[in-house]
């Protein structure tokens, strides 16, 4: 304003006042002399004012009614010229704001004359615009008249005046409104009340509005009510007016002014009250419009819909949607109903069109949908106003594809012309006409026939509308084809990407307010912090809420909007709509996985998965669960069902690929689009960028891109990038150069997709392994049952996410590796190769990679890698087996020096190798484990030695190659001189560890668990390595067990001083008396088939070709070693706690071997026996000067250095207890208690050797051709132990024992032999030697007797046992022991064949003779000595010795040896010569009563014996013989009958008789005749008579006794004479003629003889001596003498002649009286 008001200004407008004036005055000098005289003293006014006042202006207003006078006079002329000048001065004044209110008044009511006569109609027009916007006097009645005046111009005839007019009145209605904003704007400051104007019904009363207000007021309501066409209450004087100028008013008025609506009640109220009632009325013949319905048929017309008017409505609802929807909730949602309404198909065209406008106006606004969003679709009980309108969109573009456009007039050529090429529906080839010419193709969309051309409407995000701004328009425009879809698309379009955009930027500003706070909060002043805590709530409940929000929009819209965006994009043939629509479908999914909105963001990226596959492609993923809920599910909008639709296979798009489906069953070819390939980057281009938010999608996405991969042939190579490669089978892959060149591109991206991977957190990484995991799986399946090429996508991705993520491997470690695992197990080799080779490879990576901190630190991800690598061990495909070791071959030489507690896992790996998994593997691992035993025992920590020792151990288990076992064993010996060598460090280390570990299981309240655990942990190593080559012993391989024995006990002998003494009872027990178990089990279980050959060409020696004997080999090697262990480590041994039991334990193990029925073990047994019986206990030295040592330890000294091996050693008897006792008690005092233990000792061994003693010789019960029969060397060996241990044992041994051992010699003496061992062991028969068993059992029993000879009183009560023992083995001269029930050939039989060898079920008794002879030697060496002990005379032992002498001597020449009766004879004589005198001597005490019988049978059965001689005996043998005869009857005679006194009648009754028939009756009766004479007996039966007869008549009778003998004797003579004779008469008679036998007629004569020396005996003997019984009995024979008379035999008649001479002496009784011998 500073212009008009500066002097200059001011100056100048009183100039031009007074110049208007005075050309005013010229004008009506002639005509108007009133007007003249006005303008006159107007001037002079003016120039007084301008005079007087310093404020011109101000007072110019405040006189401007009469200043303005002149020029309203001018005015009322009506003259054109004149008219004009004083508008224009009017003007002039205005514009300098001089005019007052009454001024302007005047002005307005002037102006309106001019109006009603039509004059200056423009320049009436510019008046009021000046009056009315220069200043704001103009009010109420006067305004109102103004706008009136407006009004009124607008409907003349002039077109000109009619459009300025309207201009003006638009101009003014903003001016009114500008009014009241600037009122408000200075009312501002002051707060005011308002005041409530309730549902006022007179419009008029608006007293509480301000004047500019109320004008406005008053303005709006009339054009509301012209509008209505009612009548106005402020416009007064109104004559016509048109709706469409009324709601062209309205919504300018809306559009610029609509903070007075939202801030003024009154307005509001009219808003609600009048505007939307009226622009729902004039909605109404649109709704009602059906098109192509005749309006005939219905009774009152429909009217038809209005283009302007309805076009206009739409503006007018699109403001007040867009400014007052929060005012208008309940409207607004009628508004949208009708927009959405009117879509319908049966709606005309221009209606869509201008609808879809509408719709495409709020679709720019997400702010406006949101709100729609949370007023309706949020609410209850409302329309889901927003849903709807999306899926309207969807409907409608759905309805273009399938109804043609009809009913539009421009369009409606009928269906004759269709094909014009000028209509504009062109036909579905039209979009192609480009193909011949060099025209491009037209974008367009194309769906079933269908096309529609793309048009370019608007710039993308504004809503520039095309048929809403035809105000001009009265007719329908006509449509062109394609504008409704292309507005449709834009709306889709520029909905997704404004609600995309503003709900992330919301989200975003979420995120980093919540970023903020938080880390305000952690700020440290208390108040802030409360408020923190305040705000951090409050943000809390607002994201809460927004984030309702979010979510309620995404799930209204996302099932329209991706009906809509799949149609269209199936139908899109325009490379540029069709990025359009991926990117909308990539955003929508991107915003729904950021909401975590799964379904709605699966179902976007499924869409965009399908379009990027062929059609109809077979894909499981996208026809499961998630994509179901889509495909197949119709979405309703407003009742009509949308389809979901497929992509339709007839698209005119470029194929540019040809390959083959991913499938199980092989398929034929498919194509791929340049569409196909537009998606697939679309989906590339999610994966890549919205990786984070894609979750369980991932799947999806990638089962997508894996097909896609496989269809255009990539191929993982290394590292699991994808590189095209050939298809193996089918028809080639075929692609177009443009492919070609796109494939490196998309391999590119696919890789660098899973690079990003490295970005993502670790939830959603954890989406991508597990997806890729699930596809793989698949893969897997479909791999199933072929040997078709899989597909490895899914494996070569995991390689290379692993990879890119190694710096937080650790978190998708298990997921990826277990995946890795089970695909290794699969059975197509190609894919299990792909899967070791990825898993391998991730390992590998792993070790190497620089982690923070390294892995030298962070023992746990160590173990973490390596522990798949042991995983592989349960899997059994070799070939992947093959490269897990290869792998380990690879880590050990790169990174074998670190790692550290990784070793255990590596160990594993090789120690899984099984059995049954080939040779190649087993070697493989072999190689690894050479590797570290050469290369990194050092570097390993001493924890890992025990499992080194472990898998060699079990490689020597491995039978598939006998080498390697044999090599392990080798290594298994290196390990053990290692840790010798290092065995200080290793120890140190170890009891480190141990401490360590002990504390952790403290902490815990556990107990510390590990094998051999109280042995010190470096003790527990040795104990592993010996456990482990006691397993290898009793491998089923003879070389093994043979190789890992030596091993074993070398390293236990060459190494166990390292032990602790303490642990050395763990080596006993746990190690050599469990393998001595298990030996003896397989031994005692092994097979006896014989073994053919021993693989190839190996020839087998017999003595090994069972099992049994293989085994056999192994048990004898084990038991020396333990022996000599036992043996060498003695001072060790013995100190610790059980020894004694061990001691019990060994001599179970020796027993077991030494009963086996197996010659080479049971030797063998023997031998270790032996060996350990020869250990000489510690010698304590005495002539040491300290003090002996405590009791209980003995001091150490070690014998075996001094004795050499120790098998070989000869028997060490020099220390024997007895011995010891007596040093002992003489330099110091005993050590007892050592002594005992000691005692036990030897007591164990002695029953042990009792026990294998008996069991070994006891007679089985059954026999057939197995049966096994102890070998002569093993029996040998048994026995010659016992006089070593019997040394030790003396002092104990007690009958007992002396019985048991009898027991055995005799059994073991009756063991028959083998006829084939026969040859070498018997002597030959004739030879008198015995075989070394037999010298072994005498020496025993020599050494017994000895023993006792020099033992104490009370071992001489063995004597008798022993005798008996002797004697049981004399009797084998006649009677060879019987071996239970076995059939023994005598030997004699065997004498002839002995070259060839028996049937092998023969067994051969021993010539038992020498050794029957010898023992009887020493029972006669023995009694010498001993005759006269108390045991010996108590025990009958001479009663014993005789009657075992009568059998050989009743046998006589039927014995088996000649020699044996012999000596039997001559040892009786010597035994009697030495036992008679002692049994005289104890006659009273009856001992030795029931001798005398026996001796008394044993002399009968050997004088007459019943045997005959042999045949052959020659004379001199006979006589020889018979001088034997003769010594025993000597005998008789000196040793016998001088002391009958002393003796029993009965057996000097026997003996007289026995005489009596030597005597007599003694011929042997089988000599022929010829040879009688030289055979008779004649010594002997001298002999015996002559002893007779000495004892009839000795004249020595001292006592009855005798006197008892001599007549016992003479009545058996007498007696037997008297038999004699009668038998010769009896023969005599009977013979006749025949002369007697030789025999007879000598026996007779010698009878004769007797009879005649008897008499004469009889005579000589004192009368009192002899009986008168005697004498009867003599006279008693002459009868029998006279009768042999008769006799023809000279010889018998001189011997009878000389009988009967003395008979003369009984002619006449004798003249003394006899007396009776008994006196």
């Amino acid at each position: 304003m500073s212009g008009t008001n500066s002097p200059e200004a001011v100056k100048k407008l009183l100039e031009n006042m007074q110049s208007d004036l005075r050309a005013l005055s010229l004008e009506c000098k002639k005509k108007f002399p009133p007007v003249k005289e006005a303008a006159e003293s107007g001037i002079i006014k003016v120039k007084t004012i301008a005079a007087r006042n310093t404020e011109i202006l101000a007072a110019l207003k405040e006189n401007s009614s009469e200043v303005v006078q002149p020029f309203l006079m001018g005015c009322g002329t009506k003259e054109p010229k004149i008219t004009q000048l004083c508008l224009a001065a009017i003007q002039r004044l205005m514009s300098h704001e001089v005019v007052s209110e009454t001024a302007a008044g005047n002005i307005i009511n002037m102006l309106w004359q001019l109006m009603e006569n039509s004059l200056e109609e423009l320049k009436l027009l510019q008046t009021v615009l000046v009056l009315l916007t220069t200043n704001t006097v103009v009010h109420d009645e006067s305004l109102s008249k103004a706008i009136v005046l407006c009004f009124r111009l607008h409907f003349t005839k002039d077109n000109i005046t009619n459009n300025t007019a309207a201009a003006t009145v638009r101009q003014v209605v903003t001016v009114v409104f500008e009014r009241m904003v600037a009122e408000d704007e200075r009312h501002r400051d002051i707060i005011e009340q308002p005041v409530l104007v309730q549902g006022n019904s007179n419009r008029r009363s608006v007293s509480t509005l301000k004047p500019c207000a109320k004008d406005a007021y008053m303005l709006f309501q009339d054009l509301c009510q012209l509008v209505n066409a009612d009548a106005p209450y402020w416009l007064v004087g109104m004559t016509e007016m048109t709706r469409t100028f009324g709601l062209e008013l309205l919504e300018s008025v809306l559009n610029d002014f609509p903070q007075v609506f939202l801030q003024h009640q009154e307005f509001s109220f009219l808003l609600k009250e009048r505007v939307c009632p009226l622009v729902i009325k004039l909605f109404s013949p649109n709704i009602k419009f059906r098109q192509g319905s005749s309006s005939s048929s219905s009774p009152a017309p429909v009217e038809k819909p209005y283009f302007p008017i309805c076009m206009r409505l739409l503006r007018v609802v699109s403001v007040l949607i867009k400014q007052f929807y929060s005012l208008l909730v309940t409207e607004c949602e009628i508004f949208l109903s009708l927009l959405v309404k009117f879509l319908d198909a049966d709606k005309p065209q221009w209606l869509r069109a201008v609808a879809v406008e509408s719709i495409h106006r709020l679709c720019v606004q997400p702010q406006l949908l949101r709100s729609f969003c949370q007023s309706y679709d949020m609410k209850q009980h409302s329309t889901k106003v927003f849903r709807d309108i999306v899926n309207a969109l969807g409907s409608f573009i759905q309805s273009l594809f399938l109804v043609p456009p009809t009913g539009n007039p421009a369009t409606t050529n009928q269906a004759g012309n269709n094909n014009s090429g000028g209509s504009v529906s062109a036909p579905a080839n039209s979009g192609m006409l480009g193909i011949g010419g060099g025209v491009t193709l037209l974008p367009a969309f194309e769906y079933r026939g269908t096309w529609i051309p793309i048009l370019t409407i608007t710039v993308q995000g504004s809503a520039k509308a095309t048929y809403l701004e035809m105000l001009d328009k009265v007719e329908p425009p006509t449509i062109p084809e394609g504008y409704a879809m292309s507005v449709a698309f834009h709306c889709l379009l520029d909905l997704v990407r404004g609600i995309t955009s503003m709900i992330e930027g919301e989200l975003g500003e979420v995120e980093t307010e919540c970023q903020t706070t938080t880390e305000a909060a952690s700020s440290p002043t208390q108040s802030s912090e409360q408020q923190e805590l305040q705000s951090t709530s409050d943000q809390m409940d607002k994201e809460i809420v927004s984030r309702a929000v979010w979510e309620e929009m995404v799930n209204a819209c996302w099932c329209g909007l991706l009906a809509a965006l799949s149609l269209l994009l199936d139908a899109s043939t325009d490379e540029a709509a069709t990025e359009n629509i991926l990117k909308a479908e990539l955003t929508m999914a991107a915003l729904c996985g950021r909401l975590g909105l799964v379904t709605s963001r699966d179902a976007f990226i499924t869409a965009i998965c399908k379009g990027s596959l062929p059609p109809h492609y077979a894909l499981t993923v996208l026809n499961t669960t998630t994509a179901a809920t889509l495909s197949n599910k119709s979405y309703s909008i407003q009742g009509q069902s949308v389809m979901m639709i497929s992509p339709s296979s007839e698209s005119h798009q470029q194929v540019v690929a040809v390959g083959q489906p991913l499938a199980v069953q092989p398929q034929g070819t498919v194509m791929l689009t340049s569409k196909n390939i537009q998606c697939m980057r679309t989906l590339l281009n999610l994966a890549h960028c919205h990786g984070a938010v894609l979750g369980t999608s991932w799947q999806l996405v990638l089962a997508t891109l894996q097909h896609l991969v496989w269809i255009l042939g990539l191929k993982p190579s290394s590292g699991g990038a994808l590189k095209p490669g050939r298809a193996v089978e089918g028809p080639s892959t075929v692609l177009t150069t443009a492919v070609m060149t796109d494939l490196p591109v998309i391999s590119n991206i696919l890789s660098r997709l899973f690079e990003s991977s490295q970005y993502l957190d670790d939830v959603s990484l954890h989406h991508l392994i597990n997806a890729l995991c699930s596809l793989s799986l698949e893969a897997m399946d479909m791999a199933y049952g072929n040997n078709k090429e899989p597909s490895l996508f899914a494996v070569a991705k995991l390689l290379e996410t692993g990879l890119v993520n190694m710096h937080r491997i650790e978190i998708l470690w298990r997921p990826l590796t277990g995946h890795l695992l089970e695909v290794c197990q699969h059975p197509n080799s190609r894919m299990r190769e792909w899967g070791a080779e990825a898993l391998t490879s991730l390992i590998k990576a792993g070790l190497t990679f620089n982690h923070d901190p390294p892995l030298s630190q962070n023992q746990r991800l160590q173990l973490l890698l390596l522990n798949p690598l042991k995983e592989m061990s349960s899997i059994n495909h070799p070939d992947i087996r093959l490269k897990q070791l290869e792998c380990v071959l690879q880590i050990l030489q790169s990174q074998g020096d670190s790692l550290g507690p990784g070793w255990p896992l590596v160990l594993g790996v090789m120690g899984a190798i099984r059995n049954d998994q080939g040779e190649s593997l087993i070697r493989t691992a072999f190689q690894c484990l050479q590797l570290v035993v050469t290369d990194f025992l050092p570097t390993m920590p001493c924890t890992c030695l025990q499992i080194v020792v472990d898998v060699a151990g079990s490689f020597g288990l491995h039978n598939q190659e006998l080498n390697i076992s044999l090599t392990s064993i080798g290594l298994l010996w290196n390990i053990s001189d290692y840790f010798f060598q290092r065995g200080e460090t290793i120890e140190k280390e170890l009891n480190k560890e141990e401490a360590a570990q002990q504390k952790q299981a403290e902490e815990k309240g556990v107990v510390l668990n590990r094998p051999f655990h109280p042995a010190p942990p470096f003790d527990c190593l040795w104990l592993c390595l010996y456990a482990k080559l006691g397993e290898l012993c009793v491998d089923p391989r003879p070389a093994v067990r043979k190789s890992a024995g030596q091993t074993l006990f070398s390293t236990i002998g060459a190494h166990g001083t390292l032990l602790q003494h303490s642990t050395w009872h763990t080596v006993i027990w746990k190690v050599l008396f469990h393998l001595l178990d298990r030996v003896r089990e397989s031994s005692t279980t092994a097979d006896k088939e014989k073994i053919e050959s021993g693989g190839g060409n190996i020839l087998i020696h017999h003595s090994r070709d069972t099992a049994e004997k293989q085994w056999a080999e192994t048990w004898v090697l084990t038991l020396a070693g333990v022996a000599r262990i036992f043996n060498t480590r003695r001072y060790l041994l013995q100190p610790l706690g059980d020894f004694s039991r061990a001691w019990d334990v060994l001599l179970d193990h020796i027993q077991s071997a030494a009963l086996s029925k197996n010659n080479e073990v049971s030797l063998a047994a023997l031998k270790s026996f032996q060996e350990i019986l020869q250990i000489v206990s510690p010698v304590r030295d005495s002539d040491k000067p300290e003090t002996p040592p405590a009791v209980n330890v003995p001091v150490p000294v070690l014998i075996g250095s001094i004795s050499g091996p120790g098998l070989s050693r000869p028997f060490v008897r020099t220390d024997s207890i007895g011995e010891r006792l007596g040093r002992c008690s003489s330099s110091e005092a005993p050590v007892v208690t050592d002594e005992l233990e000691d005692l036990n000792l030897w007591w164990a061994a002695w029953n042990t050797w009792y026990r294998i003693g008996s069991e070994s010789t006891k007679p089985p019960t059954t026999f057939d051709k197995l049966t096994f029969i102890p070998s002569q060397p093993f029996l040998t060996a048994l026995i010659q132990i016992f006089p070593a241990l019997y040394q030790h044992i003396k002092t104990g041994f007690n009958m007992d024992d002396l019985q048991k051992l009898g027991v055995i010699l005799h059994s073991a003496v009756s063991v028959p032999i083998s006829s084939d061992a026969s040859p070498f062991i018997l002597p030959s028969y004739t030879e008198a030697v015995l075989t070394s068993l037999q010298e072994a059992v005498l020496t025993a029993l020599d050494v017994l007797q000895k023993a006792i000879c020099v033992g104490p009183e009370n071992m001489q009560i063995m004597y008798p046992a022993i005798f008996d023992q002797l004697l049981a083995f004399v009797e084998f001269s006649c009677k060879p022991p019987q071996y239970g029930q076995l059939e023994t050939k005598h030997i004699a039989n065997a004498k002839y064949n002995q070259i060839q060898l028996f049937a092998p079920a023969e067994w051969v008794a021993l010539n038992y003779v020498p050794f029957a002879e010898r023992s009887l030697e020493v029972v006669v060496d023995l009694y010498q000595k001993t005759a006269c002990h108390k045991a010996v005379v108590n025990e009958k032992v001479l009663q014993n010795i005789i009657k075992t002498l009568r059998v050989p001597l009743s046998l006589k020449y039927s014995c088996p040896s000649e020699s044996t009766w012999k000596l039997a004879v001559s040892s009786l004589l010597r035994v009697l010569s030495i036992g008679l005198p002692v049994a005289r001597q104890h006659a009273s005490s009856g001992k030795f009563d029931s001798m005398w019988p026996e001796l008394a049978n044993t002399f009968e059965d050997f004088l007459f014996t019943k045997s005959i001689p042999p045949d052959n005996l020659s004379i001199q043998e006979f006589q020889r013989n018979e001088s034997i005869d003769v010594e025993v009857v000597q005998l008789i005679s000196t040793e016998i009958l001088p002391y009958a006194n002393f003796i029993p009648k009965e057996f000097v009754g026997q003996i007289m008789t026995m005489l009596n028939k030597g005597s007599i009756h003694s011929q042997s009766s089988s000599f022929t005749e010829a040879e009688i004479d030289i055979r008779l007996r004649e010594e002997f039966s001298k002999m015996c008579f002559e002893t007779l007869l000495q004892f009839s008549f000795s004249n020595k009778v001292t006592t009855p006794q005798e006197g008892y003998i001599s007549r016992m004797a003479l009545s058996v003579l007498l007696k037997r004479s008297q038999d004699v004779l009668h038998r010769y008469i009896e023969d005599e008679r009977l013979s006749g003629k025949c002369p007697l036998p030789r025999q007879q007629v000598t026996e007779i004569i010698f009878v004769l003889k007797a009879v005649s020396t008897l008499i004469d005996s009889l005579k000589k003997t004192q009368p009192e001596n002899v009986d008168g019984s005697t004498w009867a009995q003599v006279i008693a024979l002459y009868p029998t003498l006279v009768e042999c008379i008769t006799c023809s035999s000279a010889e018998v008649c001189s011997a009878l002649k000389e009988a009967l001479v003395p008979f003369k002496d009984f002619m006449q009784p004798p003249a003394s009286k006899v007396q009776n011998g008994e006196s």
